[in-house]
């Protein structure tokens, strides 16, 4: 979510009136405490100037030091006002950070609802945590620093203009020149800091996404995917902060002009100003008030409209974003499964499909075609990380493609964000099997549950053991109501039990994803055929050249074409596949 700067502001500004017309009494007792505060400020250069012109300099010491006595009692008088200043402060920043924490909740909540099949919103995890403490620490710095020099402000040009209202003709002009310097460097500091958040913010989404996700990225070998999706965020971050490292060099330039350009401009007038009956005490007090209290104050506040006050827009933005609409929501996630009239009565159909991990990414899959007959055994091969466990995940609805259109039983493969429960179409079984604590029966069923229907009976259930030739180990362990303990099974074991699970789903679809890697060669030939004879497709990334040679087809992925025939034909025709077939055999007498 990426606005101008005046589009943000419009919306925060009258946000920001709101809050502080309804704490105006925190507001009023601020204002009152700094005013005190300002007499210290007035107190400071007033004070040296009388100390010289009626003291030391007229030959009246008790004087001098009686003014200076003075100046320092206004110190004190200062410090005590502080206090208070740090009291009221808190009767504004604390409200902000709760209001801000309600409303960070409820634009989740609010995107929940809109979305209630989707990721979540991720982001509101930065908004909720980091976002809500810089904008309190933002706002409490702003506060404090633009307060201090309002008054600051005050107390110092009060006492020039008492003392002699000629040191405001020389040190306004280029204290206002090095300020607009400064003002200049605010809003593209503002654009960077805005995009940098925008980053922060994807970068937590991704990550998010990823996490939720890492048993099945190491199960399908997705690790460099996963990082390809990640890497160019991170990249954005260091060029981000690299951009704003410079317009914060820029600005500590303003920084220098506006704070020493008018002390040189009040030293090179000095002449001058004594020739026109200016006292030097008069000179000794302009240059307490712009070393001593006016330069520090507007340093101070530049440094905080330069960093806390461009970080404070840019998170109140976040905080002031329209909720999103249901009905839009539902409309941008459902993809139409193809062009109008065409019904497809494949199993699975890819129609071009393109699919990258992130803008910058090259894409996995360019253009891919595919149609998968019903009841027909798909081999998939290609070299590791070519595509192939993105191919399974579109075709379970995992991904969506960035062109083009997946479709299976005729439908889009990603369903509809308010459908809920297993979808009925397809079973995707990856690399790493699922095997949870429970009987036996229970991790054999677990996909066959239909609601409102009885499971599978202890016929069908045994027929699959015997399909799959997994009597010994049901065996060993106890039988099907055995309690399954998945530390104490090997990886094939749960592999074993995961492929009986698919064998008694409905689903016509399966998916396989290297779903028999850790089973020697005749378990695995004995599960596919088992899988290839039940009702249905099957869909089986290949690791071994006996399970292509299977396969009625196979799939050859080679990064820039895809080749699709059968395994005696492909040797021919796919250099890869001719390949990749010498590899497995050469693996095999090995």
């Amino acid at each position: 979510m990426t606005v101008t700067g005046a589009a943000a502001r419009g919306r925060v500004a009258p946000e920001g009136r709101r809050f502080l017309r309804s704490h105006r009494g925190a507001l009023g007792r601020l204002a009152a405490w700094s005013l005190l505060e300002s007499v210290h400020t007035f107190l400071g250069g007033y004070g040296v100037a009388r100390a010289l012109d009626d003291g030391f300099l007229a030959g009246h010491t008790a004087t001098g030091l009686g003014w200076l006595a003075a100046a320092g009692a206004g110190a004190l008088l200062g410090g005590f006002a502080l206090r208070g200043v740090f009291a009221g402060l808190a009767d504004l920043v604390e409200p902000l950070r709760d209001g801000l924490v309600r409303r960070a909740v409820r634009q989740a909540l609010d995107r929940a609802v809109a979305d209630p099949a989707g990721a979540g919103d991720t982001g509101a995890v930065s908004r909720l945590t980091q976002q809500t403490e810089m904008a309190r620490d933002s706002f409490a710095g702003l506060v404090l620093t633009a307060r201090s020099f309002v008054f600051t402000a005050v107390g110092a040009f009060a006492g020039m203009a008492a003392l002699a209202p000629v040191l405001l003709l020389v040190v306004l002009p280029p204290l206002l020149l090095g300020a607009a310097a400064f003002l200049a460097t605010l809003r593209p500091m503002a654009a960077v800091q805005r995009v940098a958040l925008d980053t922060d913010e994807a970068l937590a989404d991704r990550v998010g996404e990823l996490a939720a996700g890492l048993r099945d990225i190491a199960a399908c070998g997705g690790q460099g995917a996963a990082q390809a999706r990640v890497e160019p965020l991170i990249a954005a971050q260091e060029r981000l902060a690299r951009t704003l490292a410079g317009w914060a060099a820029l600005r500590t330039l303003a920084l220098g002009t506006a704070g020493r350009l008018p002390v040189i401009a009040l030293l090179a007038a000095t002449p001058w100003l004594l020739g026109g009956g200016v006292t030097a005490g008069t000179l000794a007090g302009g240059l307490t008030y712009l070393v001593q209290a006016l330069l520090p104050a507007l340093n101070s506040l530049m440094t905080a409209l330069g960093s806390a006050g461009t970080r404070l827009l840019v998170v109140l933005e976040r905080f002031t974003a329209a909720p999103p609409d249901p009905a839009r929501g539902r409309a941008a996630k459902q993809r139409p499964p193809g062009p109008p009239g065409r019904r497809s009565t494949a199993a699975a159909e890819l129609r071009g499909v393109t699919f990258a991990y992130g803008p910058g990414a090259a894409p996995v899959l360019d253009g891919l075609d595919l149609v998968v007959r019903p009841g027909e055994h798909l081999a998939v091969v290609g070299p590791s990380g070519i595509g192939k466990s993105t191919l399974t995940a579109l075709l379970a609805g995992m991904l969506s493609p960035d062109a083009g259109a997946v479709l299976v039983d005729g439908a889009a493969a990603r369903r509809d964000p308010g459908a809920t429960g297993p979808d009925p179409r397809r079973t995707l079984l990856p690399q790493q099997a699922y095997v949870f604590t429970g009987t036996v029966r229970e991790n054999l069923t677990h996909l066959a549950a239909v609601p409102g229907a009885t499971g599978p009976g202890d016929a069908r259930v045994l027929g699959a053991v015997r399909a799959l030739g997994l009597d010994g180990l049901v065996e060993r362990l106890g039988g099907l109501d055995a309690e399954v303990s998945p530390r104490l099974l090997s990886r094939g074991e749960s592999q074993q039990l995961a492929l009986a699970a698919a064998y008694l789903s409905p689903a016509p679809l399966l998916l396989l994803d290297e779903a028999t890697c850790h089973l020697d060669a005749p378990a695995e030939e004995r599960a596919e055929r088992a899988l290839a004879e039940r009702p249905g497709t099957l869909v089986v990334v290949a690791h071994r050249v006996s399970s292509a040679a299977r396969a009625d087809r196979v799939l050859v992925l080679d990064g820039t074409r895809a080749v699709c025939g059968s395994h005696r034909e492909l040797p021919a025709r796919s250099p890869l596949y001719r390949e990749l077939v010498g590899g497995w055999n050469q693996a095999a007498d090995g």
